[in-house]
């Protein structure tokens, strides 16, 4: 693996359009791809699945004007994770860059942004369970403190970060140790915000009434659109334990409906609860990032957004987006 002090900042430029569900990321990105001759690349942790369409806001066909990458790329049994997306999400931006057009980024899963763009490293065999379950049966027989006393030999560095009782982050810890990559630098690379690229993030917000008045909207037009039988057909070839995984909101809490347990009306409030307090996750990681330049589209037109944001971006690079 390159070390960490031999990776440099690309001359790549890449247009990241982020903020949180429902506020118009990926109907900007497109827009923008279009005016610049660029492409998208997905940074939405549920689009990569297959047959996860409605339930992830995927665009359909006829809402890409240009091409898209890092969708459809696994299906929803499949383990996926940000190493693995790293390495999709980079192949796909140099693959845009090096035909001259322009990577434009767009989600909102910010591990995801982050991992593409910023220096970031994981370890080696990232879906090899050996591993993993070794170190897992160590602390099942050392306990708590007893695993993290075998982090505090092998990396001490890291062992001060994570507390005695966090065995999960131990254990992560003590495999990324055994893949060469240390915990401690990894978290300061991650504070530090090293990026790859010649990246401009472009942030999307709006007032939080509105916000949450256009995510109501959007699984209420989900549900019309087919939602229920969507997760159904799901179910049906088998992947009822990927829709209940914890990050799936729209699909896990249909699950128990479909099952008999829960009634639609309380599962859709749930929904919408879920997708809410999503929302306000990730404008606290975005905010947290000082390179994301703000767009307010709270009473802005789609038209509209797409001159402001045009200049926004040519006070980045001139020119970028065109005439």
């Amino acid at each position: 693996m390159t070390p960490a002090d031999q990776i440099e900042r690309t001359s790549t430029m890449v247009l990241a359009v982020v903020g949180p569900t429902a506020v118009g990321k990926t109907a900007l990105a497109d827009r923008l791809a279009a005016l610049a001759h660029g492409e998208v690349v997905s940074a939405d942790s549920m689009q990569v699945y297959r047959g996860m369409d409605i339930g992830t806001a995927k665009p359909t066909a006829a809402e890409r004007s240009v091409a898209y990458h890092c969708i459809d790329l696994v299906a929803p049994g499949e383990p996926y994770s940000a190493a693995l997306f790293q390495r999709d999400a980079r192949a796909a931006i140099d693959d845009i860059a090096s035909r001259g057009r322009l990577p434009v980024l767009a989600g909102g899963t910010g591990l995801y942004v982050r991992a593409a763009l910023d220096d970031m490293r994981f370890p080696r065999g990232e879906l090899e369970t050996e591993t993993r379950d070794r170190l897992e049966a160590l602390a099942a027989e050392l306990g708590p403190e007893g695993i993290h006393d075998v982090l505090a030999q092998r990396d001490p560095d890291s062992a001060a970060l994570i507390h005695p009782r966090n065995v999960r982050r131990t254990i992560r810890a003590l495999e990324m140790a055994e893949q060469g990559v240390s915990y401690a630098e990894q978290a300061a690379r991650f504070r530090e915000r090293r990026a790859l690229y010649d990246a401009c993030l472009l942030g999307l917000d709006m007032d939080r009434d509105a916000l949450y008045a256009r995510i109501d909207a959007r699984v209420d037009a989900m549900l019309a659109a087919g939602l229920l039988a969507e997760v159904e057909r799901l179910l049906d070839a088998g992947y009822r334990d990927a829709l209940t995984a914890a990050q799936a909101i729209g699909y896990k809490e249909l699950v128990p409906v479909l099952e008999g347990a829960a009634d639609l009306p309380d599962a859709v409030a749930a929904i919408k609860q879920a997708s809410r307090r999503y929302a306000k996750r990730q404008l606290t990681w975005f905010r947290a990032d000082p390179r994301v330049r703000w767009l307010d589209v709270t009473d802005s037109s789609p038209s509209e957004n797409v001159e402001r944001a045009r200049t926004l971006v040519e006070s980045w690079a001139p020119g970028l987006l065109g005439t």
